[in-house]
């Protein structure tokens, strides 16, 4: 069974950049940053009185839009001046924007690839995000084993029945090939390429909507989009089940109880000291204490610049 090696290699995995907002392909060396509590300057201002203008573009993985969509509006509030725009078009082709130079900073809901890496991409952890499984409103099952989670993905268990349900085909609902989403909930189950999908959708609020609406319906979803506390509709549409007995919440992914976890990256072309300062300030801000309070708000396991 795949269960305690897999979790325990996850968890080493999710947690190998804790020690502050880390360079994801190095864990030695952290991301330079300024700390901000947030406060001080005027609007538009550094604590040196700089005016910033100017513009950011980001493009990524739709499982960060919420967090980066909130993120770009308190940016941008304390910066007017700065336009932030963000196109979530999936990890894979955010990261091909930021090497090609059509970004500035990509989104990334897993770790780069070798080749990533080789052709000069540098993936930054800002935040651990949990992926949670979700089934119709009406499902009376509450929890699985990460075996039986494997075994349904790959087409083993085929009915809802198998595992304490209804008498109900399942149907397996999951995100596009190329969606970080995807690649790291199949290697974190050690299924990669072998799942038997009915849907392959290509956002995460597609993901929700579509099991909401299909009876028998599973599919995974970032914490994000599961947040209770900003989305008080969500136990009405679809409910989170249990993994091995323990609930998807950011707590269980900070202590290590919750088992499927991945990093969010923010990635550049190269090193963060020779990016244009515009990019720096962003990166500066993001490791702030406003920013950081941002990414909580979203249900998110914040990796700030210091160790606390």
């Amino acid at each position: 069974m795949r269960n305690a090696a897999v979790w325990m290699a996850l968890w080493g995995y999710c947690l190998g950049g804790c020690g502050g907002l880390q360079a994801e392909s190095d864990s030695s060396r952290g991301l330079w940053v300024e700390r901000d509590s947030g406060g001080g300057p005027s609007a538009g201002q550094d604590r040196g009185g700089v005016q910033w203008e100017g513009s950011l573009h980001l493009a990524g993985s739709s499982s960060m839009e919420k967090m980066t969509d909130a993120l770009a509006e308190r940016f941008m509030e304390r910066y007017p001046e700065v336009a932030v725009t963000v196109q979530f078009t999936g990890s894979s082709a955010g990261i091909e924007a930021v090497v090609n130079g059509r970004a500035d900073i990509g989104n990334a809901s897993r770790g780069l690839t070798q080749e990533e890496r080789e052709n000069g991409a540098t993936g930054y952890v800002v935040a651990l995000d949990g992926i949670a499984l979700c089934v119709d409103a009406a499902n009376p099952v509450t929890g699985m084993t990460g075996q039986q989670l494997a075994d349904i993905y790959t087409g083993e268990i085929t009915n809802w029945s198998s595992i304490g349900g209804g008498d109900v085909p399942i149907v397996l609902m999951g995100r596009e090939a190329g969606s970080g989403t995807r690649e790291a909930f199949e290697e974190l189950l050690g299924i990669s390429g072998q799942c038997t999908y009915a849907n392959e959708l290509d956002s995460t609020g597609a993901v929700m909507a579509r099991i909401a609406s299909t009876p028998g319906a599973i599919g995974y979803v970032s914490f994000d989009a599961l947040n209770v506390s900003t989305n008080s509709d969500i136990q009405d549409t679809v409910h989170p089940l249990l993994l091995d007995g323990t609930a998807p919440t950011a707590e269980n992914v900070r202590t290590g109880k919750y088992p499927l976890c991945r990093p969010f990256l923010m990635v550049i072309r190269g090193e963060l000291a020779a990016q244009s300062e515009l990019v720096r300030l962003w990166f500066r801000y993001v490791a702030s204490e406003e920013g950081q309070t941002v990414m909580e708000r979203m249900g998110l396991v914040t990796v700030d610049g210091e160790s606390r």
